[in-house]
């Protein structure tokens, strides 16, 4: 499992670990592992041509000791010093001592120009709200040439605890971050601006609780529902899927590609799409009887292209197994019967639906989706998977909000959701919990539609028709 931690949960850790040191060991480490990755994101160090961004902060002071160690491998290094007067006394003199060059601002256009390599030391995790216009005038020099960017711990400019990016920031290519990932590295925007994030171990003693969870191969196969030599369908799960209209009738086919892919043992569909979804699987339990006549399931998936149809959301809503809401049914379910309910609730909403539901604009949902995700569950009392760019899943109760970024762009094609949906509805009939169900859909529903693309567009199926593949690729790692 991958971890990020607050800022100042981070800044605890370091002040905790200082005191049991030698003073400027922690600085010394992450200096070094800085100029490592460095080093080997140059793939020549002898002969290129390096430029450090140097702030007042301990990231400047990173930036310098780095840069001198850079030096002694033969790099020709810069130091830009935006503050001359507070750059890190220690490092400055560790840089010249090696031979390393200083000069202001006004001087750094040129050298960045002809730079291999710039590093972004010009503030910290700390640092909130855009650049500074003069640093802001660096940043759009390095992203104008052909030099690689590294930012040290966190991009300039990108908020560390939420990823959000209110100004101009740095856009790097690799970020090496100091000691545990940062919220703002995992969750766009970002994430967006951190390109490859590394992380170096400088010996942190961090608490059991983060703030983000990431799931990797190992926690998706441990949570995957496996069939025992006694298992039946009814054993596996059984997910009632109630979706589709007379308009939108392949939300429902969609649906229940993505359910019959993840792990329950049937998918009953209710609703007036029956003869589209068995004319492509056979295999469905088709009913259009409505919720109350389908039979016994373990869950249901309600909502996808539903159009109008409330009282099916709100017939579904009063059963007393969980239930994933999503699309349409976002819209016409009540919220007080959401929050009354006392069998798990699983939102999907994308940014657009999730800034419906919480009475402001689209823009202020994408701009803060950490906050954003949290309100939403707290005040539907349910567990919310917030789609985009890096899905985000939050349960009512607090806890760390796990986060998803195995996805690709071309996800974004009509009818991905609904797979997703029924892909995370059928890992809830399977006993998994709400959480647990939407961060699995997730991590299997982003590979898929990277096994399905290979960097060319895609349609809703063809992602649920990587499923397996990618439930493979996850146990066997």
């Amino acid at each position: 499992m991958r971890t990020a931690y607050s800022v100042e949960t981070v800044r605890a850790a370091e002040r905790a670990l200082m005191a049991r040191l030698p003073e400027g060991t922690l600085m010394q480490r992450a200096a070094a592992g800085l100029a490592a990755a460095s080093a080997e994101f140059l793939g020549r160090v002898y002969g290129s041509r390096v430029v450090l961004l140097v702030g007042s902060g301990d990231n400047g002071g990173d930036a310098l000791y780095a840069g001198a160690r850079l030096r002694r491998r033969g790099a020709g290094v810069t130091a830009v010093l935006l503050t001359p007067d507070r750059a890190h006394a220690g490092g400055l003199a560790a840089l010249r001592l090696a031979g390393g060059a200083v000069i202001g601002p006004d001087r750094a256009p040129e050298a960045i120009e002809r730079a291999d390599l710039v590093v972004d030391g010009v503030v910290g995790i700390g640092g909130k709200g855009g650049l500074r216009p003069d640093a802001r005038h660096l940043a759009e020099a390095a992203e104008r040439s052909r030099a690689a960017i590294v930012a040290v711990d966190l991009p300039s400019g990108v908020d560390a605890d939420t990823g959000e990016v209110s100004g101009s920031a740095v856009r790097a290519d690799l970020t090496v971050t100091f000691g545990a990932y940062k919220p703002g590295l995992l969750i766009d925007p970002g994430r967006e601006y951190a390109g490859t994030v590394r992380l170096v171990d400088i010996g942190l003693e961090l608490p059991p609780d983060p703030v983000l969870e990431a799931l990797q191969h190992e926690d998706v196969a441990r949570l995957l529902p496996a069939p025992s030599v006694e298992s039946d369908k009814y054993r596996r799960g059984v997910l009632g899927v109630a979706a589709g209209s007379a308009r939108y009738p392949g939300a429902a086919v969609l649906a229940v590609s993505g359910a019959l892919r993840g792990g329950a043992g049937a998918v009953r569909y209710v609703g007036p799409a029956g003869d589209a979804v068995i004319a492509r699987f056979p295999e469905t339990l088709v009913s259009d009887q409505g919720p109350d006549h389908a039979g016994r399931v373990q869950a249901w998936v309600v909502g996808p292209g539903a159009g109008e149809d409330a009282p099916t959301v709100a017939k579904v809503l009063a059963a007393d197994v969980p239930v994933l809401l999503d699309a349409d049914g976002l819209r016409l379910a009540d919220r007080d019967v959401v929050r009354g309910r006392t069998a798990p609730t699983l939102m999907t909403p994308h940014a657009g639906e999730a800034a419906a539901l919480l009475g402001v604009r689209r823009e202020e949902v994408e701009a803060a989706r950490l906050a954003s995700v949290r309100e939403l569950a707290a005040v539907y009392r349910a567990t919310v998977l917030l789609k985009g760019s890096t899905t985000l899943v939050a349960d009512p109760g607090g806890g760390p909000v796990r986060v998803n970024a195995t996805g690709t762009g071309w996800l974004a094609t009509a009818g991905s959701g609904d797979v997703l949906s029924g892909l995370a509805g059928s890992l809830l009939a399977s006993h998994l919990s709400a959480l647990d169900a939407g961060s699995v859909a997730a991590y299997l529903h982003g590979l898929a539609g990277r096994l399905a693309s290979q960097g060319a567009p895609i349609a809703a199926l063809d992602i649920a028709e990587r499923v397996p593949e990618a439930w493979r690729d996850a146990v066997r790692d």
